[in-house]
This record gives structure tokens, sequence and C-alpha cells, in this order.
């Protein structure tokens, strides 16, 4: 960056121009230009504002803008795409620390899938077993010929109480 620097501010002083000028011309701020002839890219929290103002203040001075790009983005690569060594040391001895199961909706079995089929296999069993009851109380030949209304009243309880089991499931 500070090689664009020193180009841009090189220009604009051997054309005469003052930073004002260039400012107004441009419609930027003064400040934004002398932070960009000083090097200081860290005032500048938008890689994208700076490089545009770059470009513009390049185009403005007459440089060759495609160069001034290719040096911009090697800077901004070069700024922005290494990690230092300590940083990468400390995450991987994090990622050692931390239990290394992945806890994604997408590969996590849940656990409450499987007591909902369980679940679901007792009430099933017991709606065989309450069945088998039901038919024995009340439907079973035993060579009894009365059938008492109790019976009926008892059987209409039960299937009651079934349809209300079967809407909760």
């Amino acid at each position: 960056m500070k090689d664009i620097a020193d180009k841009l501010k090189t220009t604009r002083e051997k054309t005469g121009i003052s930073i004002e000028e260039a400012a107004e011309d441009l419609n930027y701020k003064v400040s934004q230009l002398e932070d960009i002839e000083n090097g200081n890219y860290k005032s500048f929290k938008d890689k994208f504002l700076l490089k545009t103002i770059v470009t513009d203040y390049a185009k403005y001075l007459g440089l060759e803008v495609e160069s001034i790009i290719d040096e911009f983005n090697d800077f901004v690569f070069e700024s922005t795409s290494k990690i230092p060594l300590d940083e990468i040391e400390k995450a991987n001895k994090l990622k050692k620390d931390t239990d290394d199961k992945i806890a994604s909706p997408y590969t996590a079995v849940e656990e409450n899938k499987k007591i909902s089929k369980i679940i679901i296999i007792l009430l099933i069993a017991l709606l065989i077993v309450i069945g088998l009851f039901i038919y024995n109380t009340f439907f079973a030949p035993d060579g009894n010929s009365s059938f008492n209304i109790s019976y009926v009243s008892r059987w209409l309880i039960w299937k009651n109480k079934l349809i209300k089991i079967y809407q909760i499931i």
C-alpha cells in the first residue's frame, strides 16, 4: 500500500494539484485522500470503499489504473489472507479441548425419536391387552346366554376411553 500511496502523492505533487482541490473534484473528504497518501489503510473499515477511492484517485491523476488495482489487490490479499501461526495453534488447541461430536440437526441422532418409538410400541401393546380384556369380559362365549345391560354400558365406557387415547396419540 505504501508504493501505491507514494505513486499517488508524487503524481499529485508533480501536477501541482493540492489535496484539497483533488478532494473537491472527486467528491471525497480531504482526510480520506490524506490517509491514502500516507498509507493509513486501517482508517478505512471497508476495503471496497478504499479500492474505489484509490481507483478514482488514480484515474483523476492520469495513472495506469490497472497496475494500481493489481498492486492494491495484492496488498489486500497479503494483508487479509495470512493467519498468524499462533492463532492457528490456539484454534487447534481449542479444538482438541472441546468435544468432537458434531451437533447439527442434519447429522445428530435425536433421542426424542427413539423415545417416541418406544412409547408408540408400548401404547399398541397396551391397546392389545385392553382389547383382549374387553373381548374376554364381554364377548367371550362362556355358555351364559344372558347378556346384561351393564356389560353394554361397561363396553361403551371402555370404547370412549379407547377413542380418547387414540385421539391423544
